[in-house]
């Protein structure tokens, strides 16, 4: 007699722990900065602002929040980021539920800073993506201490000014990897 294998579908996400089945789109919001008035970093932050405009825009199952930014002001805290508080209030006032952004340099270049906010958003389940470095937060903080870890580790790597290419790209290839290790146990 020939054996049956039911398969059991999910009921909710593993990464946002909300139901499957659910039709509500995720408010989802973009942040771009660039830290200088110079020419070329004028054309990246429209360039930014562009790109996650219509990144978000694309996905059927988001709502597109708007898209929050901070030019000419450096990262490496948040005190003069007008848009980049602005955007962690509306975040906690229940406006945004993920945030996307390039990459960790371009949230934050203060460790403290970036994991206060990182933090403080996860407790009110509010997730960024970290486009650059394939950083989830909902993954990252959530699944295992190793991750969170680890998370810090790419925010220190990203504070040193002038971070170069290869060093982004090993930390995405070491994010990816650390996501499958972690994710099997």
């Amino acid at each position: 007699m020939a054996k049956t294998v039911r398969a059991i579908p999910a009921t909710i996400s593993r990464y946002t722990a909300a139901p499957i089945n659910s039709r509500k789109k995720r408010r989802v919001a973009g942040y771009a900065r660039v830290s200088t008035d110079h020419d070329d970093q004028i054309s990246s932050y429209e360039a930014q602002v562009d790109y996650y405009t219509n990144y978000i825009r694309e996905r059927d199952d988001w709502e597109f929040v708007g898209i929050y930014t901070d030019e000419g002001i450096s990262a490496t805290n948040t005190r003069h980021r007008n848009g980049f508080k602005r955007m962690v209030r509306d975040a906690m006032d229940g406006k945004i539920d993920l945030i996307v952004t390039k990459s960790v340099s371009r949230f934050a270049r203060n460790t403290v800073d970036s994991l206060t906010t990182v933090r403080k958003l996860k407790d009110k389940g509010i997730e960024i993506y970290f486009e650059k470095e394939y950083i989830e937060t909902a993954l990252y903080l959530i699944l295992t201490p190793n991750t969170g870890l680890f998370f810090v580790y790419c925010s220190i790597y990203c504070g040193f000014v002038g971070i170069s290419e290869p060093v982004h790209c090993g930390l995405s290839l070491i994010c990816r990897l650390n996501l499958q290790v972690d994710t099997e146990r």
